[in-house]
């Protein structure tokens, strides 16, 4: 969706730097891997074609679930070269908003057995497992050194946090915040973080826009509607957050990402133990120039990522599109198509269960708007107290996979 300061996405890089659904496929997840955190890939940072050579940069990341080991998946989705990762480490994070790791936590990450990898262009890597106790509702600081030329580098714009880097070379296994000056606000080629541990059961995505990846929500606080989500379930669970701000059903959006049908198997049915996927999107399609005002198409593609999500046995929960009156590109017409599809999300046997989230957080005296207390002020994009009442209104037992 499009917010004010995406235009900005660049800068903010590295400083100044340019019907019936299948059975869920109950057991799988028990004794494997179980997404903890994710960032779907969304571009490349302009003006980095040449990549980011002699730099070490330490993402901070936010679990959902906690485990005795832990694998990173990095990303070169969007690069046109190889990319090659000297050193990749992970460790747990000394405190809030610090590139300091706890002593003794600090992993040196391998990729079939080798501490050095080169991801080819287009291309998606996971790590190797490494013995770490890693916190549930905790930060985690995962590092890539990238010793020579790339790019452009694939990056997440809206982190909604700090993290950290140093163009002076490997510091990647430094436990040290000292060794990272200089900040940054999006993620850098991290894509997911999994766990493995006892009585993990698997994970939710939700594939979503800007309000899944928590635009307007308090900085550095983790309060997207996901994480909120997470605090409430069962720590058996992962959840997973697949949202790009400005992204579509239907149409490609630069730093917006591709189209959420394009994305799907990467963003959503890849990740690890995946049981259940949360579809939450529409509104982009609706309110972004061309406009989309015939339902059926946006429908079509709705079908199309339950349909994909099924035959890969996952649970799939449709959530309604929510108000939007007073966001400058509204319209009757163009509500007309929200409800359209809105009434299809409710009563269609595609999905296996409805999140409400237009009910959720509407104005029962204008319910085209969202509710003043639940609004971040642009009339489109929930504040914190709207995503709490988001959270609030998944259905628990529709996750559960006991």
């Amino acid at each position: 969706m499009r917010v004010k300061y995406l235009a900005v996405a660049g800068i903010l890089a590295l400083g100044s730097m340019p019907s019936a659904a299948a059975a869920p496929m109950e057991g799988s997840a028990t004794s494997g891997w179980v997404g903890t955190w994710a960032a779907a890939p969304a571009a490349g940072v302009a003006g980095t074609d040449n990549g980011y050579p002699n730099f070490s940069i330490r993402n901070i990341v936010h679990t959902s679930a906690g485990g005795h080991e832990v694998r990173v998946r990095l990303s070169n989705a969007f690069g046109r070269a190889p990319v090659l990762f000297g050193r990749v480490t992970v460790a747990v994070a000394a405190g809030p908003d610090t590139p300091q790791a706890v002593p003794g936590t600090m992993r040196t990450l391998t990729f079939g057995g080798d501490r050095e990898v080169t991801v080819p262009a287009g291309a998606d890597i996971v790590s190797d497992g490494a013995a770490l106790t890693v916190p549930r509702d905790g930060d985690l600081l995962v590092t890539t050194y990238t010793p020579t030329p790339s790019g452009p580098v694939t990056y997440h714009p809206l982190a909604l946090q700090n993290s950290y880097f140093t163009r002076n070379g490997d510091k990647a296994a430094d436990e040290s915040a000292a060794a990272f000056p200089e900040k940054t606000a999006v993620w850098h080629y991290v894509s997911g973080v999994d766990v493995r541990g006892t009585g993990l059961r698997g994970s939710v995505v939700a594939i979503g826009d800007s309000i899944t990846d928590g635009a307007n929500s308090t900085w550095g606080a983790n309060l997207r509607w996901p994480d909120q989500l997470a605090d409430e379930i069962s720590a058996r669970l992962g959840v997973l957050n697949a949202g790009i701000s400005g992204n579509r059903l239907l149409l490609d959006g630069g730093d917006y990402g591709v189209n959420a049908l394009a994305r799907l198997d990467r963003d959503v049915l890849n990740q690890s133990g995946v049981r259940t996927a949360i579809v939450f999107e529409g509104i982009n399609d609706i309110q972004q120039t061309p406009h989309q005002a015939d339902p059926d198409k946006i429908i079509s593609a709705l079908k199309q990522i339950a349909t994909r999500a099924h035959d890969r046995g996952l649970r799939v929960l449709g959530a309604t599109i929510t108000p939007w009156k007073g966001w400058g590109s509204y319209t009757p017409r163009l509500e007309e198509t929200r409800q359209a599809v809105n009434r299809f999300i409710r009563t269609s046997r595609l999905f296996d269960g409805c999140i409400d989230f237009d009910a959720a957080i509407r104005d029962p005296a204008d319910p085209q708007r969202i509710k003043p207390e639940y609004d971040s002020g642009d009339h489109l994009h929930p504040g914190d107290k709207g995503f709490a009442a988001m959270a609030n209104a998944v259905p628990l037992p529709g996750l559960r996979h006991e």
